[in-house]
């Protein structure tokens, strides 16, 4: 029993107890021998302590009951996610009859197949789909923007696997969202692309850019995604790749080459764009006055 507690971070469940042959009196005997603690309905904590962040994804699968298993945020979470703090998140085939236990958002889903499922240890949904559903069932546009690129940026899964488990997903008010969101974070900037970018210009009122003009550095020959010319203004649409650490050092090196020849340069991350296109446009608007443009 305890290297079972051990692994699931120092929690059992009834059911699991029984099956290893303890009798329903000498659970009783421990727990008011205040020797373990009882957690909801179904959780057994082998200490007294407050639960960790296992015991409680754990404890959240035994007190939904049959066919739970983290997903969305959660499962991610699980799966190493870093940097995204969300509500307990546990999904059950529509067919389950769930329990509904405090601090946790119970989904039923008719999109849960046996495959979704990683094998083994903490009943989870893989990373892929867990982004789908993440990004599904975010609060904001925002939020579900974040959590997919987090998921690739962080090699939890890549933009392809994520593309292949949301191609399940048919109706959904954010579809058309996550479908863009997927694309930017595969592609980079070709998925807003320079002329979608030149289309945004016009619309805010400013001078259209020249796209992929040749600059010689000190490596070969640069391509810049938008620059103006007769204001030494250059803006870089970045997509997800521009946050690796060999392309951070590449980017920041022809950066300082580009202000050492009087150019400025702004960089957009290719998703802020798509959330937040009046404050980098405003940034865009603001460098081209300072250089003279008078629009």
């Amino acid at each position: 029993m305890g290297e079972v507690a051990i692994r699931q971070g120092g929690v059992v469940s009834r059911a699991q107890l029984a099956a290893l042959g303890m009798r329903r009196w000498e659970v009783v005997a421990e727990l008011r021998g205040r020797r373990w603690a009882r957690f909801g309905r179904q959780t057994i904590s082998t200490n007294t302590g407050p639960l960790g962040e296992c015991a409680l994804w754990w404890s959240a699968t035994f007190e939904v009951g049959s066919g739970a298993a983290l997903d969305g945020s959660t499962a991610l979470r699980a799966a190493g996610l870093r940097g995204f703090d969300d509500v307990l998140h546990v999904s059950v085939p529509k067919s389950a009859q769930p329990r509904r236990p405090s601090g946790v958002v119970v989904h039923e889903t008719r999109r849960r197949r046996p495959d979704d499922l990683v094998e083994g240890g903490l009943p989870r949904t893989r990373p892929p789909v867990a982004a789908v559903r993440a990004a599904l069932w975010a609060r904001s546009n925002r939020q579900a923007a974040f959590v997919l690129a987090a998921t690739v940026q962080q090699r939890l899964a890549t933009s392809e696997s994520i593309a292949e488990a949301f191609s399940t997903v048919r109706r959904h008010p954010r579809r058309t969202f996550i479908a863009t969101t997927l694309r930017d974070v595969s592609a980079g900037a070709q998925s807003v692309g320079e002329l979608e970018f030149a289309q945004l210009c016009r619309e805010y009122g400013l001078p259209e850019p020249d796209r992929q003009t040749r600059r010689r550095g000190p490596d070969g020959v640069w391509y810049l995604d938008n620059e103006w010319t007769p204001y030494d203004a250059v803006v870089e649409i970045e997509g997800l790749h521009h946050l690796e650490a060999a392309q951070a050092l590449a980017d920041a090196s022809r950066q300082n080459e580009l202000t050492i020849d009087r150019s400025r340069v702004l960089r957009i991350p290719v998703i802020g764009l798509r959330l937040s296109p009046d404050v980098y446009l405003s940034q865009v608007a603001r460098l081209l006055r300072s250089a003279g443009w008078r629009g």
